[in-house]
């Protein structure tokens, strides 16, 4: 017997003894059951011989009618059985659903919806039937047995051989049906820990490109239970071929015996009162015991054992998986990228054309950009013009209708290991804090040096220091929107990629830790830097500044674009940056708006974004007059 049988087993007799009033009464109305079988036979085969084969009406009648009150009594009893087994089963499933909760909150165990929605009710419902069936067969086959004996003991030279021989059958059957009941099970809960891993982490899977490996981990999953199920039914039909011989052929031995019998004294009553005992009582019961036990007891068997175990459940973040089982899937790591030199190309769209739908109006149309090596541009529009869009489209996570994109001179579906994307709602995993900072690590993980360096770089060292050090737990609902932002910016600097794409990835932190974490990227090592901005200073900051309006981009500097660009020009104006700094050389200022020097009190601010000139009109080209 193995560790967790002898515990396993320890564990049920000590539930069991402390219910032992329970059980007694349980035994005490299975009685009645008990002398229903006796008495439903005998009274058949007496009303036949001492009765209407006698001439006897009357007295075949009254044996019926004493065949009929043993049915009323064994309803009865079955009624106050019920009572009983729901006496012993709900504590089963409360301590059960007590241990599967204190180990999800202990150990973040992804399988817990598996065992709380499934595992924990097979467990109830299959004990409660493996209590009904067993308790069934025992005290039905020994009122049928005893049937037998009482009408003529030569039936049971008959009857017991071949019932013993598919007891015996069915037992051999157990251990090989229970292993195979445990393999479906582990591909069961595989699957579900799969697709809970698989479905959080869909964006990070998408960005890393790892669509095609974690699909075939999916699918290896599914092959896998679905071998398990049909191992699992090929034993199943030794079960069958146990029910035959054990509650089928006694029958058909009875009949082919049927003129021998006659000749040893057996009376066509007690014939059809063994018939009677056998397809009524004792093959219905067989047929019961071994479905309970051989399908239900071996899940019960291996659920229990899964649900009781200590320390058993999925690997969790920071923790050694389980000997023997798979940790769940994750995004493949970013390799280290050959980075190219300050004079190669970063990033490329060529002719780019992008819309949501097939009949949807083009985000972008016949899009051309290009981003040095080590170059750092700003991405700026008005709300929903396709900036997220398109780091989307950069970091692989969206296709274009035509045209081609490309990342350190690689098609971006296969240089997933070349950028990394920090999407506003920033991702934050349950852990430890180094977990989620080494994520996008290769190999072994970087020395804890380094993972503080890259944390003092983007301002998270105050908040890892905070939190407890690098080995602190995290949890995500804990932190703050802006906490959660350093958490992935710090993971990102330290990520061996050479593109980083911050789309609006600082919104929820101040100006001053904004401009920080823009500095420490841009003092990468050869590190190209796009930046989706919601502050002026961003764009400030960057070498070039692409502004979006939906039917035209135009790229330049800042000082360009304000002369250039009045949509530019609009942005920056209701942008909350102080005025003097859009100046431009000449001294002229290049927003016209109310409390500006030289307002006369009849200035009003530029008109709404929609209705602004194209860049480069000539209504916009000339100094305003220093309104």
């Amino acid at each position: 017997m193995t560790a967790d049988a002898a515990r396993l087993r320890t564990e049920g007799l000590r539930f069991l003894n402390r219910r032992r009033p329970v059980l007694a009464g349980l035994a005490g109305w299975s009685l009645l059951e008990t002398a229903q079988t006796f008495l439903f036979g005998y009274a058949l085969a007496r009303a036949l011989d001492h009765g209407f084969l006698a001439g006897r009406t009357a007295g075949g009648l009254g044996w019926l009618a004493a065949a009929a009150v043993a049915v009323a009594v064994g309803a009865y009893g079955t009624g106050r059985v019920f009572r009983a087994v729901s006496e012993l089963v709900e504590p089963l499933r409360d301590g059960l659903v007590r241990r599967v909760v204190d180990r999800a909150l202990r150990d973040a165990d992804h399988a817990a919806v598996s065992r709380l929605t499934h595992q924990v009710e097979i467990a109830r419902d299959t004990f409660a039937g493996l209590v009904m069936v067993s308790r069934s067969f025992v005290f039905t086959a020994a009122g049928a047995l005893a049937g037998l004996a009482s009408l003529a003991p030569v039936l049971l030279l008959v009857v017991v051989p071949p019932l013993v021989l598919g007891l015996g059958l069915f037992l051999v059957t157990l251990r090989p049906m229970a292993r195979r009941q445990e393999a479906f099970l582990t591909a069961d809960e595989a699957v579900a820990q799969t697709l809970d891993a698989t479905a959080a982490g869909l964006r990070d899977i998408t960005a890393a490109g790892a669509q095609t490996r974690t699909a075939a981990e999916a699918d290896a999953r599914f092959t896998a239970e679905f071998r398990a199920a049909r191992a699992l039914a090929r034993w199943g039909v030794l079960r069958v071929l146990a029910v035959a011989v054990g509650g089928r052929l006694p029958v058909v031995l009875l009949l082919v015996t049927a003129p021998w019998l006659l000749s040893r004294g057996v009376t066509p009553g007690d014939l059809v009162g063994a018939l009677t005992y056998l397809m009524y009582a004792l093959l219905p019961a067989l047929q019961s015991l071994m479905q309970a036990l051989g399908t239900a007891g071996s899940r019960l068997a291996v659920v229990l054992r899964r649900l009781t175990a200590p320390g058993h459940g999925p690997p969790v973040p920071g923790r050694a998986p389980d000997a023997g089982r798979a940790p769940a899937p994750r995004p493949p790591a970013a390799r280290a990228p050959r980075r190219p030199g300050r004079g190669g190309t970063a990033v490329e769209l060529r002719g780019v054309t992008f819309a949501y739908g097939p009949h949807a109006e083009p985000v972008f149309r016949e899009l051309d950009l290009v981003v040095p090596a080590g170059g750092r541009l700003t991405v700026v529009g008005p709300s929903g013009i396709g900036k997220s869009t398109l780091t989307a489209l950069v970091a692989g996570l969206l296709e274009p209708g035509r045209g081609e994109i490309l990342v350190c001179g690689e098609p971006v579906r296969g240089a997933a290991h070349r950028r990394v994307l920090v999407p506003q709602e920033a991702y934050v995993f349950s852990g430890t804090l180094r977990d989620n900072l080494t994520y996008l690590c290769p190999g072994d993980p970087p020395p804890d040096p380094a993972v503080l360096d890259s944390a003092r770089a983007v301002g998270a060292y105050a908040l890892l220091v905070r939190l407890g050090g690098l080995d602190a737990a995290v949890t995500p609902g804990e932190l703050s929107a802006g906490e959660r932002q350093l958490v992935a910016l710090a993971r990102s600097h330290l990520a061996p990629v050479p593109v980083v794409l911050l789309d609006e990835a600082t919104c929820h932190l101040d100006p001053a830790a904004e401009a920080r974490a823009e500095r420490a990227f841009a003092e990468r090592a050869d590190t190209t830097l796009i930046v989706v901005a919601h502050r002026i200073s961003s764009a400030r900051r960057a070498d070039r500044v692409l502004v979006m309006d939906g039917k035209h981009a135009v790229c330049g500097t800042h000082d360009e674009l304000i002369r250039r660009s009045a949509l530019y020009r609009d942005l920056a104006g209701s942008w909350s940056e102080p005025a003097g700094a859009l100046r431009d050389a000449n001294g002229v200022h290049a927003v016209a708006g109310p409390g500006l020097a030289g307002d006369r009190g009849d200035v009003v601010a530029h008109g709404p974004v929609g209705q602004v000139q194209a860049a480069g009109d000539l209504g916009d080209a000339r100094p305003l007059g220093g309104e």
